[in-house]
C-alpha cells in the first residue's frame, strides 16, 4: 500500500462525509497528526482544487475538481442514459422534478434528474448522496434489496423514522405496496414518491421518484401519482430487460 496516497484517500473521505466542512484541528484529530500537517495536507488538496476552504468559516469542504470526476464517472453509468427518456414523460405527467438513484457506499446516489417546469420545484443536484431511511429513493433501495435496517438513523425533520422497529414495518409496507413516500421526513415542506427499478435479471437497478412541495402533492393525491410513477418505473424495467414488468 502506498501510504501517501491511502492517506490522501482517507482525507477525500473524511470531507466527503463532513455535512459542513471540517476544521484544521477536527482533521489532525481524524488523522492522528498534528495541526500543521493537517494544514500542509488539505493545502495540498486544495491546490489540485479537491479541497476548498470557506473564507468565512475556515473550514475546508471538497472541491469542485471532484464533482468534475464524479460527472464523469456518472456519465459512464448506462442506466442513465436508458432512464432519461423515461424521467422526461415522468416530469411530463407529473408536473414535478423526476430523479433516478442507485444504491452507493450505503446512501441514495442520484445519477440524473429532470427538474419540473414550475417556478418553485424540489431539485436534487446530480451526484448527491443521500440517506436511505428518510427518503422516498433510499427507503425503495431499502426495502427491494431487502437490506436491514441503517445503523445510523438521523433526524432531519421532526417527521424522521428513528425507531429502528417503527421503520423495519415501515419498510415492509413498502415492500407490500410497491412504492415509498418521504413525508416531509428529509426537507420540511417537501414530499417525495418513488418506485423500484428491475434489470433484465430481476434484481434491483435502482429507484425512481418524483419530488415537489406538498402544497401541489397533498396525502389524498399521493395514490395517483404513485400510480404514475410505479407505471414509469416499470416502463424503465422493460426497457433494460425484465420481461416480468408489468
Amino acid at each position: 500500500m502506498i501510504q501517501s496516497l491511502a492517506r490522501g484517500l482517507e482525507i477525500l473521505d473524511l470531507l466527503a462525509n463532513a455535512e459542513n466542512g471540517i476544521g484544521i484541528t477536527e482533521f489532525a484529530q481524524h488523522l492522528g497528526v498534528d495541526k500543521s500537517s493537517a494544514s500542509r495536507l488539505l493545502q495540498t488538496l486544495a491546490s489540485y482544487g479537491y479541497a476548498e476552504q470557506n473564507a468565512d468559516t475556515r473550514r475546508y469542504v471538497l472541491g469542485t475538481r471532484v464533482l468534475a470526476l464524479s460527472n464523469s464517472v456518472l456519465r459512464r453509468i448506462p442506466l442513465r442514459d436508458t432512464a432519461h427518456p423515461v424521467l422526461r414523460q415522468l416530469t411530463y405527467m407529473t408536473g414535478e422534478c423526476s430523479h433516478i438513484a442507485i444504491l452507493s457506499q450505503g446512501k441514495a446516489l442520484y445519477i440524473d434528474q429532470v427538474e419540473s417546469p414550475s417556478i418553485l420545484r424540489v431539485e436534487t443536484e446530480i451526484g448527491t448522496l443521500s440517506p436511505l431511511h428518510c427518503t422516498a429513493l433510499g427507503k425503495v433501495l431499502i426495502a427491494f434489496n431487502q437490506l436491514g435496517v441503517p445503523e445510523s438513523l438521523k433526524a432531519y425533520t421532526p417527521k424522521t423514522m428513528t425507531d429502528p422497529v417503527q421503520l423495519k414495518l415501515h419498510m415492509e409496507l413498502v415492500y407490500r405496496q410497491g412504492y415509498a413516500v418521504d413525508d416531509e421526513e428529509h426537507v420540511l415542506g417537501v414530499r417525495c414518491i418513488a418506485a423500484p427499478v428491475f434489470d433484465h435479471r430481476g434484481r434491483v437497478a435502482g429507484a425512481v421518484g418524483i419530488s415537489g412541495p406538498i402544497g401541489r402533492m397533498p396525502n389524498d393525491g399521493v395514490p395517483k401519482l404513485a400510480g404514475m410513477v410505479m407505471e414509469l418505473a416499470n416502463d424503465l424495467s422493460r426497457r433494460l430487460g425484465n420481461t416480468s414488468a408489468t
